[in-house]
């Protein structure tokens, strides 16, 4: 069984997930990157390796096409990268593979697409509004402040930023512009609500399976950096199915997906739609709270596989994320540590110099708590939270 796999920088969904699901699919793996030195480095001495890393431009649809077509004939063609659903989807259509429908991709990538296909279809409307790099913000009208600036093909929170009124807004177009001058931006009017996600795993017979979610908790505004999730296993069944109802709408359906949403009353409105496994490893922590193989569902339903999701749990779970408030030098943090339903692992080392972000990248380190109920996982993951110090300093 021969898979070939897109990828960009190395992720703990990729080391830790997808690549050992792979080899225990008795799959081979041949890893098409543009990053082929970083991913050589990452699984340098580990068992669960691709058999080979090829370099190509994967950005460019044309280039995995010729790459893909110039090697044997693959049984799936795959990718976990929010950049690369599109190329990925194209590349597996072009040699007549199951794969994402790529206008799905592509609705779920571009912010203001998705925005206005579920216009379209009649199933929620926000005030969205599109500015590209030569577009003066100045000129805009009609924004309802506050409002969110973010850019239309974003990821991770990043230059994702709240603002109050037209001054903040144009500081912030600047600041982005300064940094990312080619970035087409997206103003949209800012959905308050308490935010959750919605994991799916769609199989080759169409159906669309729910694992369940997260509540998440971000940090204060301006910015939306994820502070904790905590296990939600179910959804009211109207609110569930109006959001299964949108995915449907934007056509998603085969693999893996994670979809953020508010609730507004029992209205589900969509923030983004991520169309792969949830990152930052929430993908790790469902695999051990189902005690199931996730990860190997994921590639089944990719290589034309019915997926026999069965993913029930009377169990609670929760990831903290401990973010850097300020730039420096890490001067003190915890080291790795698992005991007790706890697994906690650092982002950073003590003496890197810490540049804010105001996304993920400031993680300085991640705690996987899973316990019998609620109650007794809070107690745990606040404990080990108010026991230790993460310091970061001139």
């Amino acid at each position: 069984m021969q898979i070939v796999i897109l990828a960009r920088n190395p992720t703990d969904s990729m080391t830790d997930g997808f690549l050992p699901a792979t080899e225990r699919l008795g799959a081979t793996v041949t890893l098409l990157t543009d990053g082929s030195d970083a991913h050589a480095r990452t699984y340098a001495g580990r068992p669960a390796a691709p058999a080979r890393i090829l370099d190509c431009d994967v950005r460019d649809p044309f280039a995995v096409l010729g790459a893909v077509s110039r090697l044997p004939r693959p049984d799936a063609v795959f990718t976990n990268s929010d950049h690369l659903q599109t190329q990925a989807a194209l590349a597996a259509s072009y040699l007549g593979l199951p794969g994402k429908e790529w206008p799905a991709t592509l609705r779920a990538k571009n912010k203001a697409l998705m925005r206005r296909h579920l216009a379209e279809a009649g199933l929620d409307v926000v005030h969205s509004t599109e500015l590209e790099p030569k577009d003066d913000p100045a000129s805009l009208h009609d924004v309802p402040f506050p409002c969110v600036v973010k850019p239309r093909e974003g990821v991770a929170s990043e230059d994702v930023v709240l603002v109050a009124d037209r001054d903040e807004l144009l500081d912030h177009v600047r600041d982005i512009r300064g940094r990312r001058p080619e970035q087409t931006l997206v103003v949209e009017e800012f959905l308050d609500g308490p935010l959750h996600t919605l994991e799916t795993v769609g199989d080759a017979s169409g159906r669309l399976r729910v694992l369940g979610g997260f509540r998440t908790h971000l940090s204060p505004p301006p910015y939306f950096i994820e502070a904790r999730m905590d296990w939600r296993a179910t959804l009211p069944p109207g609110v569930q199915d109006a959001v299964l109802a949108q995915l449907t709408a934007l056509g998603v359906g085969l693999g893996a997906c994670h979809t953020e949403f508010v609730l507004q009353g029992d209205r589900p409105r969509l923030i983004e739609v991520n169309y792969r496994i949830i990152g930052d490893q929430g993908d790790l922590l469902m695999a051990e709270l189902f005690d199931a193989p996730l990860f190997e569902w994921v590639l089944q339903a990719h290589l034309g596989s019915d997926v026999p999701v069965v993913a029930s749990t009377r169990r609670h779970a929760r990831l903290d994320y401990v973010y850097a408030q300020s730039g420096g030098v890490l001067r003190s943090a915890p080291p790795a540590i698992q005991a007790y339903g706890l697994r906690y692992q650092p982002m950073r080392t003590v003496g890197d110099t810490i540049t804010l972000t105001h996304t993920n990248r400031d993680y300085l380190g991640l705690l996987r708590s899973i316990g019998a109920d609620r109650a007794s996982v809070d107690a745990a993951a606040d404990a080990f939270l108010a026991s230790h110090r993460w310091d970061v300093g001139p």
